[in-house]
């Protein structure tokens, strides 16, 4: 069995999503037959993509699997996504191939909600500006103050509420705000139990003071976040994305931005690695990081196990446990990627 797994080059740092360290891959599969190919360029994809058996990759660095590569991977048999979030599988391609579509799924969970909440107070509370005055020998109170919002009594609404967006409003909860949220699928037993509001897409956007987007992405959420849409929020809101980059129009944000109609922040982007003339880099107030909210040293382990784990069961001819499961026996298994399209 070949098996090719894209992870970025060490720089000089200890962690398990490096080529060098490669989720301690080369010691798991010693003594054993299989061929392991560490590459760190999703374009080397391509000296592989006919006699792969799988592929994996993380959603930091990924590996596209895009339908022309479905195609030419005459051997794929299982593409696994080291994290949360398979979008860069053509899971439609996937299916009608027959290449089953995993993820460890609550690898990150809770580092991503707590990114999510770290990101809302920075922006609310205009850190970036008050840290620009140190870094610069400045000392500017008014320019800080009178851009610092406090979290209490705001309106949060969370577009997406699997379960990064249900650990997410639990913890936003201490700081007494006013929690809503919006999904293709309703939760009942999450409203009861945090405590949070079922609204339409259209109320969440135009009444929220904080919009945090935890959706995957799908053919119905690319670009949800477009003009005019973006155009329907609050003055002076606040956007977090720590979901997928290509979920928000790349150039609205940068309008919006510049305007000083809201203010945008998380660590994602579309595509990643983020070329260097990316717009939002040079953008001003934003809490843009480079995409690594689900990177924490214990989600990283618990990414190690889960990959580990789903390579033994196709080793040991066993099935891959239920939640781990995008695409498999030709068809979108997993509710949160099925679509108007695949259902």
């Amino acid at each position: 069995m070949k098996i090719v797994a894209l992870f970025p080059a060490s720089t000089g740092y200890s962690q398990l999503l490096t080529k060098e360290t490669s989720l301690g891959l080369e010691d798991f599969l010693k003594g054993t037959e299989d061929e392991l190919v560490l590459i760190t360029d999703d374009k080397e994809i391509d000296q592989h993509i006919e006699d792969m058996d799988v592929v994996i990759s993380s959603p930091f660095l990924p590996a596209y699997i895009t339908k022309d590569r479905v195609e030419k991977a005459k051997n794929l048999k299982l593409a696994i996504t080291a994290g949360i979030g398979s979008d860069h599988v053509d899971i439609e391609a996937a299916a009608e191939k027959g290449i089953t579509v995993a993820e460890v799924t609550g690898s990150n969970n809770e580092s991503v909600a707590e990114q999510n909440v770290m990101e809302t107070l920075l922006l609310l509370r205009n850190y970036e500006e008050g840290h620009r005055q140190v870094e610069e020998g400045e000392w500017d109170l008014p320019r800080v103050g009178s851009s610092a919002n406090e979290l209490l009594n705001k309106k949060i609404g969370i577009f997406g509420f699997g379960r990064i967006g249900q650990l997410t409003a639990e913890r936003l909860k201490a700081f007494n705000v006013e929690l809503q949220y919006n999904d293709p699928f309703r939760k009942k037993d999450a409203e009861e139990r945090i405590g949070v509001e079922y609204v339409t897409f259209g109320e969440l956007i135009k009444s929220s003071d904080v919009v945090i987007i935890q959706s995957p992405l799908t053919a119905d959420t690319e670009n949800k976040f477009d003009q005019e849409i973006i155009s329907q929020m609050k003055e002076n809101a606040v956007l977090v994305n720590c979901a997928r980059g290509a979920i928000v129009d790349k150039n609205a944000i940068v309008h919006a931005v510049n305007d000083g109609r809201i203010r945008y922040g998380g660590d994602v982007w579309y595509p990643q690695p983020a070329p260097v003339d990316h717009p939002w880099r040079s953008l001003k107030q934003t809490g843009l990081t480079v995409h690594y909210s689900g990177m924490t040293v214990e989600a990283q382990e618990r990414i190690q196990k889960g990959v580990i784990e789903m390579l033994t069961n196709l080793m040991e001819n066993t099935p891959i446990r239920d939640e781990y499961i995008i695409v498999d026996k030709n068809k979108v298994s997993h509710q949160s990627y099925q679509t108007n399209k695949n259902k």
